[in-house]
This record gives structure tokens, sequence and C-alpha cells, in this order.
């Protein structure tokens, strides 16, 4: 398990993408990458979706509607894999856990788990285990997009998408590219987790977000 991180990125250094540019440079830099491998590091254990009727249905307290809808975007996941895969491009993400899960954890899990299912890469560590990293504070929300493009993801206290911060330094990108690595080879896989953790709560809906 790594350690150390690299120093705290320094806005002043990147350029400040609202949401919509955030999402569209994502999109176009995406378009653009052939036989890349990307890093995708998440931390904040409640995020408030947008555009997802399954986050909707879980947020009205439908736990069972939203498991369904989230089954329904099996044929899009798909889709997308086979995209990635005709491109060359290996999307690896490595998702911190506390425990007891957060309802909105729950959730992401149950989805992260369709995700594997159709051969994207996840695995989950601890949040003990980044506690060394996190002594200056918690782990950013980070993207390592093709080794190329560095985005720190930002968000509100509640979870609110608020677009990102994007850094091209080489330099920048590969120190936080190798730690979202070594997090990634260290983590457990997320089907054994799931299976040992998630696959036997109760619906969240009992519990507050």
């Amino acid at each position: 398990m790594p350690e150390t991180y690299a120093p705290a990125l320094l806005p002043e250094h990147g350029e400040r993408l609202v949401r919509e540019a955030y999402r569209k440079d994502f999109r176009e830099r995406s378009a653009l990458l052939r036989d890349a491998a990307s890093w995708k590091l998440e931390r904040r254990q409640h995020f408030e979706e947008q555009g997802s009727p399954s986050r909707d249905a879980l947020r009205r307290g439908e736990w069972e509607e939203s498991l369904r809808l989230m089954r329904e975007r099996r044929d899009a996941l798909a889709a997308a894999a086979r995209e990635d895969e005709r491109q060359g491009h290996t999307f690896h993400r490595v998702r911190v856990v506390e425990e007891p899960l957060t309802p909105y954890l729950q959730w992401e899990l149950h989805s992260l788990r369709q995700q594997t299912r159709l051969g994207a890469r996840v695995r989950v560590v601890s949040a003990e285990s980044v506690a060394a990293a996190e002594r200056p504070g918690p782990l950013p929300e980070l993207v390592v997009l093709g080794g190329r493009t560095l985005f720190n993801i930002l968000h509100s206290d509640g979870g609110h998408p608020q677009g990102a911060i994007r850094y091209t330094d080489p330099e920048v990108v590969a120190e936080r590219g190798q730690y979202i690595k070594a997090l990634y080879e260290s983590g457990d896989e997320i089907g054994s987790y799931f299976e040992r953790v998630v696959a036997h709560l109760p619906a969240p809906t009992s519990r507050p977000e």
C-alpha cells in the first residue's frame, strides 16, 4: 500500500473548468485516446449525481426500483465497453470506502459491480489504508486521462458537481497516475469486496444520506 502522496495540487497551476466545459473537454480528449490507460480515484463517500434515473430512485427511497433501473443500463454500458476495447483504452478505477457504507456508496458499489461484469477494472481500498496520505487533508477526486491530462474533479460540500481543474504538466500528471496505479494494485477486486461486505446489506432507505 502506498504510504506517501504527491504534494497538494495548486489550483493556480491548472486551468479551472466549469461543469459543462469539463464534460466537453473530457469527452473530446477521451475520444482521441488510442492504446492508452486511464486512472480514476474516488474518495468522497457521497455524491449528488445528476442525470441518473437510478440515483433519483435512491433519493426517493425506492431501492428495488433503483436497482431495476440500474440493470436497464446494461446495454449502454456494454456498448461503451466495446468502444473502449476498439480504441485500446483501459480505464481503471479505485474506490476508497469507509464502513459503515453511506446509502450512496452502497448504491454505487452495486453499479460498479455491474460495470466490472462487463469488463470494467475497479478495485476497492479502505479509508484506513490511505490515512497516511491524508494527513494534510482528504485525497482529491482525480482522473488521469491517457497519461496526458489530469482532472481534479470538484464538488460542493453536499456532493454536487462543480467542474474540475485541468493539469497538463507531465510531471504532475505522472505523479498522480503512479499513485492511483499503486493504490489499484493494492486494492480488493470489486466482486470479492461486494460479496463480503455489500451483498447481504438491507435496503439503505432507512438510513439518512
